[in-house]
C-alpha cells in the first residue's frame, strides 16, 4: 500500500455543483465504512440517516454475500436493496430474499481452475453460491465462512451444478496484487476478475461484464437514478468500476493506490469517519 492519500479541500467546486442534485449514496462496506475489528461509527450511523430523511437512500454495494450484508445493514437502519458479492447477486432487505444474480457457468469455472493451477502453484479455490460456501482443502478460512455445504475436490463441489455467483482463489505467498496481474492475464478473456484485500493473498471471480458499477447501475435504474446522481465510496480493485461510472466518487485515504486514483476525490480514512464527513458536507451544501 502506499502512504495515506490526503483528503480534497472541502472548498472543491465540483462536489459543489454535484450537492445540488444528488439522490442516491452507493457504499462498499469493509475497509470503507467498517473498520477493521470495529463497528460501524455513530457518525456514519448518524449520516445515513440524514440521508434518508432527506430522501436520498443509501445503498451498499459489497464484496460479502447476502449473509455478511444482512445484519451489517439492519444495524445501520437500511432497507431496500443491497448489491453483494461484488455485483453478482442483489439482495432485498425488506423481502429478505435474493432479487438477482448473475452466476457462472460451471464449465467456465473449471475452465478458470484449469487455467490458474499451473501459473500460480499451490492454488486453492472456494465457490460461493446462492445456496452457500463450498471450497477445496488447500483454501484455508480463517473464520466462520457461514453455510459452509462441502470441502473437497473442486469438481465434486461443482457436481451437482449449483449457481456458482463467485469463485475466490488463494495462493499462499503470492499478494492480491500479484494474483490480480496473473488471473487478468490468464484469464481475463472468460471472467471478471478483482481482489478485496490487499493485505491477504485472495482473488475474486464473477461472470463476464459484472462489477459492482454493472449492477448498481441496475439498482439505481429501478430507482429512476442516472450515474450523474449517485455518490459512490470505497477503497479496494473491487470498487474500480463503481468509482468511475458514479457521477462523483470518493476513496477512503486509507485505501489502495488504484482507487485513489480512479475517484474523483479523497474522503478522510475509514477509521476517522471519512464517508461520513463527505456525506455531512453534501447535505449541508444541498441544504444552502
Amino acid at each position: 500500500m502506499s502512504t495515506e492519500a490526503q483528503p480534497l479541500p472541502v472548498d472543491d467546486a465540483a462536489e459543489g455543483a454535484f450537492a445540488a442534485s444528488w439522490r442516491l449514496v452507493a457504499t462498499d462496506l469493509d475497509g470503507t465504512i467498517v473498520p477493521r475489528e470495529r463497528p460501524v461509527s455513530a457518525r456514519t450511523l448518524a449520516a445515513f440517516a440524514s440521508c434518508a430523511a432527506a430522501g436520498i437512500p443509501v445503498v451498499p454495494v459489497t464484496g460479502r454475500p447476502p449473509r455478511w450484508v444482512t445484519p451489517l445493514a439492519r444495524e445501520a437502519g437500511l432497507a431496500g436493496q443491497v448489491v453483494c458479492a461484488n455485483g453478482a447477486v442483489v439482495y432485498d432487505l425488506d423481502a429478505d430474499r435474493v432479487v438477482r444474480r448473475h452466476a457462472l457457468d460451471v464449465e467456465v469455472v473449471l475452465e478458470v481452475v484449469q487455467r490458474l493451477r499451473p501459473r500460480l502453484p499451490g492454488i486453492g479455490f472456494a465457490l460461493e453460491a446462492v445456496t452457500g460456501f463450498r471450497r477445496e482443502e488447500r483454501y484455508a478460512t480463517t473464520f466462520d465462512t457461514g453455510l459452509e455445504h462441502g470441502v473437497g475436490p473442486l469438481e465434486e463441489q461443482l457436481a451437482d451444478s449449483p449457481p456458482v455467483v463467485k469463485v475466490l482463489a488463494k495462493c499462499p505467498g503470492v499478494s492480491s496484487d500479484e494474483m490480480l496481474e496473473v488471473a487478468r492475464d490468464a484469464v481475463g478473456d472468460l471472467v471478471g476478475v478483482t481482489h478485496s484485500n490487499a493485505v491477504d493473498s485472495l482473488i475474486e471471480v464473477m461472470a463476464p461484464g459484472v462489477s459492482k458499477a454493472s449492477t448498481l447501475a441496475e439498482v439505481a435504474r429501478g430507482r429512476g437514478v442516472g450515474p450523474e446522481g449517485v455518490v459512490a465510496f470505497g477503497d479496494m480493485p473491487n470498487d474500480l468500476e463503481m468509482l468511475r461510472w458514479a457521477g462523483r466518487s470518493y476513496a477512503v485515504a486509507d485505501g489502495h493506490p488504484d482507487a485513489v486514483a480512479a475517484a474523483d476525490g479523497v474522503a478522510g480514512a475509514c477509521g476517522d469517519d471519512g464517508v461520513a464527513v463527505v456525506l455531512e458536507r453534501l447535505l449541508t451544501r444541498r441544504a444552502g
